[in-house]
């Protein structure tokens, strides 16, 4: 008979990262930024960090959520970079 370890934890890990994931589900939050302020911009990315955190605060150690906390966060983080170049765009064309 073949017996397999570990079968529980993972799947107790799974149903953890299917909750934490219907946390993340919907909106997060509003951030606002100067498109042309460096400062601005990394305040906001800072904040949508924090807003994941604090919904997945309680999963933290599992390690499925931790992963797919750290990729919302990268994509986050593209997306205000690619809003902010494009409201630098929009004020040089408005000049």
């Amino acid at each position: 008979m073949l017996k397999i370890n570990g079968l529980d934890k993972l799947q107790k890990e799974l149903k953890d990262a299917e909750q934490a994931l219907n946390e993340l589900d919907g909106e997060l939050g509003v951030v606002n930024f100067d498109p042309h302020d460096p400062v601005s911009i990394e305040a906001a990315i800072q904040s949508v960090n924090r807003m994941i955190d604090s919904r997945i605060e309680p999963h933290a150690d599992n390690p499925f959520v931790g992963s797919f906390a750290d990729q919302m966060k990268e994509s986050y983080r593209e997306n205000i970079l690619q809003k902010a170049a494009e409201g630098r765009l929009q004020s040089d064309e408005d000049e």
